[in-house]
């Protein structure tokens, strides 16, 4: 199957005699089923399972055409104007590439991304503009700091940002003290956003450390009820104390495998 098979597919979909569900679908109705193929792609990644990655570019590549044929029928454009249009942008983003311009490491490149997208017109109001809001905070939080970064605004050394950490660290524990739930809230974000920032300095994403610590979580707890159950008990019944030991088991066996 190709390409243009793909597209006859969705249009047949959402023709008269089509599905029931896909001919109700607008663009709005479509966003979770995106952001969702999206981190479940993203997942798969992670895994470093090739099979369940293709599977998951499918279900991606599915939603990116279902777009696609929306517009078609409100005669906006089609799949082959977008493939057309990001085929150009691309060749036009990389002169390096595609023509006689030099750029010898990422940060050059970036640089000269920048430069071109000005000079289509794309011009912004602030460097931090075209980060998008529906990103999950911590990626967005990544991301302006890396934006500000680039005109200057940031720390020297490590040290100056693991001293900002300490000292959010100590307004928050002050905020705890006083019980104010506004100050509680602020200071915690503020905690947050330079742990972040601390994740630029030692190169780690924050949304991939987190989500493995997720992942972790999840693991080790799942652990847990599954002795709570080989044991005939209920996680209610069982104290903190109990709980924590199988918590360190889950924490061996992870290290041993």
């Amino acid at each position: 199957m190709d390409f243009q098979e793909l597209l006859g597919i969705i249009e047949k979909l959402r023709g008269e005699k089509g599905c029931p569900w896909d001919r109700v679908q607008t663009r709005d109705s479509l966003k979770p089923y995106i952001v969702e193929e999206a981190y479940e792609l993203v997942e798969a990644i992670d895994e470093n399972d090739p099979a369940k990655i293709r599977e998951e570019l499918g279900d991606l590549l599915f939603q990116i055409v279902f777009q696609c044929q929306i517009a078609k029928e409100r005669g906006e454009f089609s799949a082959s104007d977008v493939i057309e249009a990001i085929g150009r942008k691309m060749i036009a983003r990389h002169p390096h590439v595609f023509g006689d311009a030099e750029c010898r490491t990422p940060d050059e490149v970036l640089k000269q991304w920048e430069v071109l997208k000005k000079e289509e017109g794309k011009c912004r109001d602030s460097i931090l503009d075209g980060v998008p809001q529906a990103m999950s905070s911590l990626l967005r939080a990544h991301r302006l700091q890396k934006r500000a970064a680039q005109v200057g605004f940031d720390w020297d050394r490590m040290e100056d940002v693991l001293q900002k950490v300490d000292e959010e660290m100590r307004e928050f524990r002050e905020a705890i003290q006083s019980g104010d739930k506004s100050a509680m809230e602020d200071e915690l974000g503020d905690v947050l956003f330079m742990l972040v920032n601390l994740s630029r300095f030692i190169k780690v994403n924050p949304e991939d450390a987190h989500r493995k610590t997720i992942g972790k979580f999840a693991q080790r707890f799942r652990y847990i009820e599954k002795k709570a159950e080989e044991r005939g008990k209920k996680l209610t019944d069982m104290s903190l104390e109990e709980m924590d030991r199988l918590w360190d088991e889950a924490k061996k066996n992870e290290s041993s495998s």
